[in-house]
């Protein structure tokens, strides 16, 4: 399993922490970088700015949704990011929620067919051909698009997030990989198999795909103040319409229920107390003094099918530099007791 990072999970870290982290990331031999997007800070801004002080490390969207812009636009951006790293951008792409749908005017419908229709065009104006007129559903470009600059000459790889099997199935015919969110071993090899089985439909060898899992990890002298820090990460979670269902799924609906009900009554403190610290050990969550139980844990999703994981950091204090530099300095562990392997 290749063992990968993230720094502003929580939304939490400025960017320049987030640069300065990335040479320490990858002189500690983490594969990639990953960011994401909803209303915090723009992952193909801080991914360059990363590109700049760093030579091997992967770098990747986790996930840049389809609503903020056009495929051409996001095929320009994917160019010019490889241009500049030379060919390291993973390109994670997913549908969003009806939240960040609305926030850009848009409707949250059909998601299978939306992203189809995006993966399709972004792929004709990477490639640096001329694009033909295409009029989908959802989306539409004319007048022969072309890119003014020839891309680099490797495919872009296009990741695609994926929960449900319709969208595990079509990431397995149309993606290089599948980036799964909130899963646990048990959820994870049913997303697996669906991923797999929409990749043999497409005469594509499953073999060659990835699957990326994620693990979110606080650390702190006193666990507790671990554990609270991630309970405000789950709570949010517990409140969010597909991510509550999956928790339902691994057994914990009782719980999302009660959340979401103090929630609706005292507010976000009062939901966030109700969150058992149970709950954090069970899902992709890691709250402890140090990381020496973490590759246990990790090595669970490798059985799973899991061929990489995110551990994202989740600051406790508000000494972010710092906690940001003992999270990587310590996370040598996961690479000597081989968990880290590729």
């Amino acid at each position: 399993m290749i063992i990968d990072t993230e720094f502003n999970s929580a939304a939490q870290i400025p960017s320049d922490i987030c640069v300065e982290a990335a040479t320490l990331a990858e002189q500690r031999g983490f594969g990639c970088i990953w960011k994401g997007e909803s209303n915090s800070r723009d992952p193909m801004v801080l991914l360059a700015a990363m590109a700049m002080v760093t030579s091997k490390v992967q770098l990747g969207t986790a996930i840049y949704h389809i609503y903020g812009r056009s495929p051409v636009s996001l095929a320009i951006q994917a160019a010019t990011l490889n241009e500049l790293s030379h060919d390291r951008l993973i390109l994670g792409l997913g549908i969003a929620n009806p939240v960040i749908a609305g926030w850009h005017g848009d409707t949250y419908d059909r998601p299978l067919r939306r992203l189809r229709e995006y993966v399709e065009v972004l792929r004709a104006a990477y490639s640096g051909e001329k694009v033909p007129d295409f009029d989908g559903t959802y989306y539409a470009t004319r007048g022969s698009f072309r890119l003014a600059f020839t891309p680099p000459a490797a495919p872009l790889r296009i990741w695609i997030a994926g929960l449900g099997p319709q969208m595990a199935r079509m990431a397995g015919k149309l993606s290089d990989g599948i980036i799964i969110n909130l899963a646990n071993p048990t959820m994870i090899r049913q997303v697996v198999s669906d991923f797999r089985a929409g990749a043999v439909e497409a005469g594509r060898d499953p073999d060659q795909l990835e699957v990326v899992a994620k693990v979110r990890v606080a650390l702190a002298d006193d666990p507790a103040q671990a554990y609270w820090t991630l309970k405000k990460v789950l709570t949010f979670y517990s409140l969010q319409n597909g991510y509550s269902d999956m928790l339902a799924k691994m057994g914990w609906g009782e719980i999302v229920a009660k959340v979401q009900a103090a929630h609706r009554a005292d507010g976000f403190t009062a939901a966030r107390r109700l969150i058992p610290d149970e709950m954090v050990d069970d899902v992709p969550m890691y709250a402890a003094g140090d990381l020496q139980r973490l590759p246990a844990k990790l090595a669970e999703y490798a059985a799973a099918g899991a061929t990489r994981c995110v551990v994202a950091c989740v600051p406790v204090g508000q000494d972010l530099r710092g906690e940001l530099r003992t999270f990587l300095d310590s996370a040598k562990i996961l690479h000597q007791t081989g968990v880290g392997a590729d």
